[in-house]
């Protein structure tokens, strides 16, 4: 009775306004990873930006966010996470307003790398204030809702993105970033109380070095595999160069008094168990979602707006279940392995919904209820999995554990879109009909202009179609597997445990 009085009365009385806060800077981000796709139209004619310069506009800030994260994480437990989230919102939105200005393609580039640095201290530093102000049960619905900002984030995207771009110019998709970044920096200045590591260790600049050229070259590799081939020098060279340098980072971290990452983590089964399964998930949701886009608007022909309409309720549904509590109830109930477990279950059902119900023939509504499904797994799955990652490690560490779930997150959600897509271009060259010549498998539009009668116009959409439909199916997989093998793992870890992975 006593201790639990003493737990409540340390809490701080403002930690749902500080979850607000960690919530909105955690929003520009991941709203700016989903509008910019569809200004590519607009950019291609006012800048006169060539194919790999749209490519750079989105990879630059992929690259810098994916090879900051580690280091960013790192950097906030060292110095203090209240001053990496004001410096994290001020350079995002100085890249924001430099990247809505921008005049030339190359300055777009520029503006998002910088933009990625920013991105990189955000994603790392929300989730570990709020390890740092919620504990006890109200931690897991504190993880569910910021779970369900970030895909909130990722569906309204489009929808703000489509009504922007309808009634302004390009660059207004970035200058409404600085707003929200100006009123973080002012509420986390006055709200968020500052939290660092207390042994204060210092620096690790060669392995923050490491670790940053080697996941900027594997993560470059897997951008550039499926367009110039993963047999080709330049992408054997950066994946070659990612893992010697990613090797050479865990064998320094090993023997280095104060390490950046600690290589201890990986010993906890909790922490392990976690991770391998959110590796597999994050492949499987970043590869799905990515062809879901695509199979709104090229299987199903509807426009960028109406694409990002109908794919809200996905988002909607993680949001309704995170904000009254249910999956956090949920977590409570069945313990983590098996909510991740069912919730994983039921994500996978959902995409295999997608996949083979999502035709022209059947509509919309039959879509509907794979994304309604694919949200309730979601929303039970991945707070459940956050949750196991952050509270295996030291609260004092809390940063480097964030730093490596968002690390696993990127990472898989990229391999997810490299692969996912491969096996989306390989399943289609090889069911267009004969005789459209060699370029007609590079894109569903070359192969189709290609086609000079309706009847070979109808096999290349359905060879398209039935591409697509493969690779959603191996997401899908790829997810109920993830969920197994954290299941798996963590009811084992949970097995072997006979204290608390975390001392209060």
């Amino acid at each position: 009775m006593h201790a639990t009085v003493a737990v409540t009365e340390t809490r701080n009385p403002r930690r749902w306004l500080i979850l607000a806060v960690i919530c909105m800077a955690q929003l520009v981000v991941l709203l700016d990873n989903t509008i910019l796709n569809l200004a590519i139209p607009k950019l291609t004619e006012e800048l006169g930006a060539t194919t790999v310069d749209i490519q750079w506009m989105i990879n630059a800030y992929a690259l810098v966010q994916s090879g900051l994260l580690l280091t960013a994480g790192s950097l906030s437990d060292r110095y203090g996470r209240k001053r990496a989230l004001v410096i994290g919102l001020l350079l995002f939105g100085f890249g924001s307003l430099a990247a809505a200005f921008s005049q030339t393609s190359g300055q777009l580039i520029a503006a998002r790398a910088g933009m990625g640095i920013g991105g990189a201290l955000l994603l790392t530093t929300t989730l570990a204030v709020v390890m740092q102000v919620f504990d006890g049960k109200e931690l897991p619905k504190a993880i569910g809702l910021w779970s369900a900002v970030s895909s909130f984030g990722y569906a309204s995207g489009p929808l703000i993105g489509g009504v922007l771009l309808a009634h302004f110019w390009w660059g207004s998709i970035f200058l409404i970033n600085i707003p929200v970044a100006l009123l973080g920096c002012l509420a986390v200045a006055k709200l968020v109380p500052e939290s660092k590591n207390p042994e204060g260790e210092r620096p690790d600049l060669v392995g923050a070095v490491l670790s940053t050229i080697g996941m900027v070259g594997v993560v470059y590799a897997i951008i550039s595999g499926p367009e110039h081939g993963w047999t080709s020098a330049g992408v054997l060279l950066a994946a070659g160069l990612g893992v010697a340098a990613l090797a050479a980072f865990v064998r320094w971290e090993l023997h280095v008094p104060h390490p950046m990452l600690d290589m201890g983590f990986f010993r906890n089964r909790r922490f392990v168990g976690a991770i391998s399964g959110g590796l597999l998930v994050a492949f499987g949701m970043g590869g799905s979602v990515f062809l879901l886009t695509q199979q709104l608007q090229l299987v199903l022909g509807y426009g960028p707006l109406e694409a990002g309409l109908r794919t809200a309720p996905l988002a909607l549904v993680v949001v309704a279940l995170n904000v009254a509590g249910i999956g956090a109830k949920i977590l409570d109930k069945l313990g983590t392995a098996l909510t991740i477990t069912v919730g994983m279950t039921l994500n996978a059902g959902g995409l295999a919904a997608v996949a083979l119900l999502g035709t022209p023939g059947r509509g919309y509504a039959w879509m509907l209820a794979g994304l309604l499904l694919m949200g309730g797994g979601i929303a039970l799955a991945m707070p459940a999995m956050a949750n196991a990652i952050m509270t295996s490690i030291p609260p004092a560490k809390a940063g480097s554990g964030a730093g490596v779930q968002g690390t696993v997150n990127e990472f898989g959600s990229g391999l997810g879109v490299a692969i996912l897509g491969a096996v989306l271009n390989s399943r289609f060259a090889a069911l267009l009909p004969a005789g459209l010549g060699a370029g007609a498998a590079g894109s569903l539009h070359q192969a189709v202009l290609a086609a000079p009668t309706p009847e070979l116009r109808t096999q290349v959409h359905a060879a398209f179609a039935d591409g697509l439909r493969a690779s959603e199916l191996i997401g899908a997989i790829a997810v109920v597997l993830g969920g197994l093998l954290a299941g798996l793992l963590l009811r084992r870890a949970a097995r072997s445990e006979t204290v608390p992975a975390v001392s209060p």
